[in-house]
């Protein structure tokens, strides 16, 4: 039987689709070295359809941050992936490294929600906004 790949508006996902992004599970961000290649970590990423936005904490110093700077000011073509079985998530956008504390405040509270549990203090955190622009995959 073949699989079929759903496309969504991302700021207006199907019920079952949010409810999976709502799920604890842990995520995948790509993001673009600056020779092109992919670079791929595990993360915990929130989904915020309202806004069209997906939201990833990190330090300022990390790799994944730098690959979206590099992009500079007209932000970095991004995609965060989650499975489940035959189940799958994708969202796709472009990467902004956000430092103003309500943001990154936000980010984290998000955080703490989706994953149960609250990141430890970090005076270097940032987050990496992802402004979407697609939603892929069977929730």
């Amino acid at each position: 039987m073949a699989s079929t790949t759903y496309s969504l508006d991302p700021g207006a996902p199907d019920a079952p689709y949010l409810s999976f992004w709502r799920e604890r599970h842990l995520c995948t961000l790509t993001t673009l070295r600056p020779d092109g290649t992919p670079h791929v970590v595990p993360v915990g990423v929130t989904y915020d359809p309202r806004a069209r936005l997906a939201r990833v904490i990190t330090g300022k110093a990390s790799t994944k941050a730098a690959n979206v700077l590099a992009a500079g000011g007209r932000g970095a073509p991004v995609a965060v992936c989650q499975v489940d079985g035959r189940r799958w998530a994708t969202l796709e956008g472009r990467a902004f490294v956000r430092t103003e504390p309500d943001r990154v405040a936000e980010a984290v509270r998000r955080y703490a929600e989706r994953y149960e549990r609250t990141p430890s203090p970090d005076p270097s955190r940032v987050v990496i906004e992802i402004e979407l622009t697609r939603a892929l995959g069977r929730g």
